[in-house]
């Protein structure tokens, strides 16, 4: 697997790295509404400039809803030469109900 599955207890140990960038995927009304602190919002729109801006050897941790569209965006991004790729298991309601 191009890509790693990490549970939210693995996924906070991720977020101490300095260079960790972390991916929300949910739709925009959602990442308004509530997000993990210092995520970035990506979607259709700024996908691209993301690919071409980011160094591909940082760290990404990906989440979703509930942990099954950020696996299909893990994957993408590793396919797209990311090197350090993450998806977080349960994704936001998880994170919700675990902190």
């Amino acid at each position: 697997m191009p890509f790693n599955r990490v549970s939210i207890k693995d996924a906070m140990d991720l977020l101490k790295k300095d260079d960790l960038i972390l991916i929300d995927i949910r739709d925009y009304n959602s990442f308004k509404n509530g997000h993990i602190e210092n995520a970035i919002h990506i979607e259709d729109l700024n996908l691209q400039n993301f690919l071409n801006e980011k160094d591909k050897n940082v760290t990404i941790l990906i989440y979703c809803y509930h942990g099954n569209s950020s696996q299909s965006a893990a994957n993408f991004f590793s396919h797209s030469g990311f090197k350090n790729v993450f998806s977080m298991d349960e994704g936001y309601e998880g994170w919700i109900n675990n902190n």
